[in-house]
């Protein structure tokens, strides 16, 4: 069980419920050291007081906001628990909405809400039996590390979960980015169907970091001193003008062949044959035959 980082309480109406806040994730990142490479030596970010030149530790550091003129003035924790807001003391409930209607690029880390103390386990099954049977999740505001955030509550196993949530004007508009206006042909948006139908799983636990794996091999080699085998990095795929509709054909056979779906099952979408489809193909296989040929 994750250690609580904090106590708090979800306001809902004219109801409290006390609740431990605790990390909803963990990270398996392989951690590196910084080193001198000309001795091995390990480098080490001190944190040094400007006035008496003394090397601190977390528990001797605050926190001061700078002045026009360069002063600094302690703000305390006690300051910032006596701000006149209610999402200081509670997780402050503002409303519910749809689940389908969240983009998704403003939700980020996310932490588990308990119950704290038994008088706190009626109200939290009453909130989270309340989201499931409306499938809503509920916006709320709350302050974390120096600064009111915005929060979703949704329920994942029975248990409450708070995400922080990016405020509107924090999210980059992509405008700049999309691409220009295209025309798609229906037999190739029909292509990609069958392809994201065919690529389709409910199960995502077997995927794996491999670039990890492949670091924790070069580490346990370098520990036992062995000569690390390594195969050569694949090439990065230049990009090339293909006939798209074979090319999305050929994908979904082969996604299909790699669930397991032979025979019958294995049949790809027809795909009607129009005449720029079919001089696309003409025109691929007399390219390919000049190769082939040298010419």
């Amino acid at each position: 069980m994750p250690h609580a980082l904090a106590n708090s309480a979800i306001s809902f109406g004219l109801v409290t419920i006390p609740v431990s806040i605790s990390p909803a994730t963990e990270s398996h990142n392989i951690a590196f050291r910084q080193i001198h490479t000309a001795d091995g030596g390990r480098i080490r970010n001190r944190k040094i007081c400007e006035t008496c030149g003394k090397t601190l530790d977390l528990s001797q550091i605050g926190r001061g906001y700078e002045t026009a003129d360069g002063s600094l003035i302690e703000i305390t924790d006690a300051d910032l628990d006596a701000l006149p807001l209610e999402s200081v003391r509670a997780i402050e409930v503002q409303g519910f909405n749809p689940y389908e209607d969240v983009d998704l690029l403003r939700v980020g880390k996310a932490y588990y809400l308990a119950p704290n103390g038994d008088i706190a386990a009626k109200p939290y099954a009453l909130i989270v039996q309340a989201l499931q049977r409306t499938s809503k999740v509920a916006i709320a505001k709350f302050a974390f590390r120096d600064r009111e955030r915005l929060g979703l509550l949704r329920v994942r196993a029975g248990v409450l979960v708070l995400h922080q949530l990016l405020a509107a004007d924090e999210i980059r508009s992509p405008g700049a980015l999309a691409p220009p206006e295209t025309t798609v042909p229906e037999d190739e948006l029909q292509g990609a169907l069958d392809l994201a139908e065919a690529l389709t799983t409910d199960d995502l636990s077997d995927l794996t970091d491999h670039y990890k794996e492949a670091v924790e091999r070069v580490i346990t080699a370098k520990i036992e001193d062995k000569q690390l085998v390594s195969g050569e990095a694949p090439a990065l795929r230049e990009p090339a003008v293909v006939d798209l509709m074979a090319a999305l054909n050929e994908s979904v056979e082969r996604a299909r062949e790699a669930r397991g779906e032979t025979g019958e099952h294995a049949t790809v979408h027809d795909m009607p044959v129009t005449k720029r489809t079919a001089k696309k193909r003409t025109t691929a296989m007399k390219t390919t035959q000049r190769k082939r040929k040298g010419g």
